[in-house]
């Protein structure tokens, strides 16, 4: 019996046919085409390439909203939560969760789709992880392709979800048009955050599990974030990222929170900034993929993968400079 994302032969030489059943919105088609994306096989990237091509003037329509926080935070029960009150209201939802370090330890996030059960189980709902192995790039780039393929599909929200380390917030705000930050209460250091990056990138930070014992708190922690924003410069000129408590467990402020995203799109959208926001996105995206294809290119260099660590104890011990060593390997693959 085929496996749901086993890419049948007919499939891969028939690019029309699989395009026109995501545009049904025929999931099991979904799921063929992501795993398309995915693969790393030269014949299959150029298929998937042709598909892109297909469909893509069917997408850039949906609401594309990124959600980060730190293991523990709640991610998987908020959009659970969030994306069912979506499908009450007509909306269709995708799920495309970026975990980096799974490229690191090979472990696999498929626990998504069990932390959300309902979302899971809805026929209006899609839930994807990102690919296993890779550098974070290439996991940012299949990312967005699935993203389009989702739109093409029917999804008009589209959430990523990353992990809550590392670099993945930066990759994943780089793609979304929304990007919110869900924060703990209490704990003494709600002020922490502020140092770190992620929080100057976001458009919304809530504060979840404001509920039973923990809703003093969650307010208090939601005034300290929004005075502290006052100091901070506004990524974008037109919005000022808003503050709010939620819970994921009781269905509480995610109306809110929902609303800040179609505020936040409303506004950016008749200052000219989402349009000018998605193209920057597209170029960036341009050069992620060039990186990326770069990687790949390295590692199927057979003798350059075996002189490698000859290469960078040279560089370690002194022997030979960065440069000299990196002009050495571009030449291996004749791009100087």
């Amino acid at each position: 019996m085929q496996a749901p994302d086993e890419l049948p032969g007919t499939m891969l030489n028939d690019t029309d046919t699989l395009a026109d059943r995501l545009k049904t919105g025929d999931r099991a088609a979904l799921a063929r085409a992501i795993t398309l994306v995915e693969s790393r096989k030269s014949e299959h990237q150029e298929t998937a390439q042709a598909l892109l091509e297909n469909i893509l003037p069917e997408t850039g329509k949906a609401v594309r909203l990124g959600i980060t926080g730190v293991p523990g935070v709640g991610k998987s029960t908020v959009i659970d939560q969030l994306g069912i009150n979506l499908i009450d209201q007509g909306h269709r939802v995708a799920v495309l969760a970026v975990d980096p370090s799974s490229t690191r330890t090979g472990g696999s996030i498929l626990g998504d789709k069990t932390r959300m059960a309902r979302l899971s189980v809805s026929e209006n709902a899609f839930i994807r992880p990102s690919p296993s192995a890779g550098t974070l790039g290439g996991v940012a780039a299949k990312t967005r392709e699935a993203m389009l393929l989702c739109e093409a599909a029917g999804y008009d929200v589209i959430i990523v979800e990353t992990v809550g380390t590392g670099q993945s917030e930066t990759a994943v705000s780089d793609m979304v048009d929304f990007f919110a930050v869900l924060m703990l209460p209490g704990g003494g250091d709600e002020l922490q955050g502020i140092k770190k990056g992620v929080i100057e990138i976001a458009d919304l930070i809530a504060v979840n599990k404001a509920d039973g014992d923990n809703i003093k708190k969650a307010e208090n922690a939601a005034a300290e974030y929004s005075a502290a924003l006052h100091i901070l410069t506004p990524a974008s000129p037109d919005w000022t990222p808003a503050v709010v408590t939620i819970s994921g467990l009781n269905n509480r402020g995610l109306d809110l929170l929902w609303d800040r995203v179609i505020e936040h799109r409303t506004i950016t959208s008749g200052t000219n900034a989402f349009e000018t926001k998605r193209r920057a996105q597209s170029v960036r995206w341009m050069w992620s993929m060039i990186d990326d294809s770069l990687r790949q290119r390295l590692q199927a260099d057979v003798h350059l993968r075996s002189i490698l660590p000859e290469i960078e104890e040279a560089v370690a011990t002194k022997q030979m400079t960065p440069r000299e060593a990196s002009v050495k390997i571009l030449k291996r693959l004749g791009l100087t």
